[in-house]
């Protein structure tokens, strides 16, 4: 088992909160640190200090760690052209000495791309499987040899498929819980595949259904990663937790909804051996607010009772 913390930065954090976060996490020995790709705040609060670019954050961060995995949860085919997406990763692996990863996904927040002038077309997945046959093809192109695409949305001719990655293969995360097409690309292009928010029996049918099509096509379900994303709120005492959930506009009893994780130190060890047992082999722990470290800490005094 492999267990990354997940933050959602464009909530109001600094690049220096999230090296302050980044740097705590590497030091408790969490695999990963994930953060969302997002340009606009979701619901009220304080705009300030506003949207850091997913890919830049990392690009520092990529050089300010030195062993934690760095990646996005989850970047929109809406941002980037695929060329350019594929250089940014490919860079940012290098910096990092082959510690990347992508997620990337359709999108789905319109606000945000109408307050920054991004095109948010209806329909998304055709974007998504261009872009990931792009990456992909691009990155495994040898070297000396030029990679072409044509397609609906985007065209390619005769590319150096430069840079390359430090990493033979950059993993790459697909997520969401959709019936067919999510677990169908995931089947076919990713390396892992990412369910969230929802309660274990939700787990249980979403991995049964990507591992239907990966069989489908002839891949072998053990090669694809199986995850779950779950916001946490933990605390020694019910006050402490009460704090906490005010810190991020809520309450106790909302956050507590059968899908997130929430108490002392000793449920996080339950709720990740049931995911375990329903063949999760990573689990990223959702923390909103990245200024308290004391947050992150006391989820680290839980990962020498969880699982390997």
């Amino acid at each position: 088992m492999e267990y990354c913390v997940f933050t959602e930065p464009q909530q109001g954090f600094s690049y220096d909160d999230q090296l302050a976060f980044a740097r705590l996490a590497e030091e408790l020995g969490f695999t990963g640190f994930f953060r969302s790709d997002h340009y606009l705040r979701m619901g009220d609060g304080d705009p300030l200090p506003g949207p850091t670019d997913a890919w830049t954050t990392l690009a520092g961060l990529a050089r300010e760690t030195s062993r934690i995995r760095l990646g996005t949860l989850v970047s929109s085919v809406t941002y980037r052209v695929p060329g350019v997406l594929a250089v940014q990763v490919a860079q940012v692996d290098a910096m990092s000495g082959g510690r990347v990863e992508l997620g990337l996904g359709t999108g789905w927040f319109e606000r945000e791309h109408h307050a920054y002038g991004i095109p948010f077309p209806e329909k998304r997945f055709g974007l998504l499987e261009e872009q990931l046959e792009i990456l992909t093809g691009l990155w495994q192109t040898p070297v000396g040899d030029t990679f072409s695409f044509e397609g609906a949305h985007h065209r390619l001719d005769e590319s150096p498929a430069l840079p390359k990655p430090v990493q033979s293969r950059v993993p790459i995360i697909v997520g969401g819980g959709g019936p067919r097409r999510t677990p169908a690309i995931a089947a076919r292009f990713a390396s892992e595949f990412n369910i969230g928010f929802v309660p274990d029996e939700v787990v249980a049918e979403k991995f049964a259904t990507v591992r239907a099509a990966a069989e489908a096509i002839d891949r072998d379900p053990a090669t694809l990663k199986l995850s779950v994303a779950l916001p946490t709120l933990l605390g020694r005492t019910a006050d402490e937790r009460e704090r906490r959930a005010a810190a991020i506009g809520t309450d106790a009893a909302a956050f507590d909804n059968g899908a997130n994780i929430t108490g002392d130190v000793s449920v996080v060890a339950e709720r990740v051996e049931r995911l375990a047992a329903l063949g999760a082999t990573r689990v990223y722990f959702q923390l909103m607010d990245m200024r308290d470290l004391e947050h992150l800490a006391l989820l680290g005094e839980a990962l020498p009772q969880l699982p390997r």
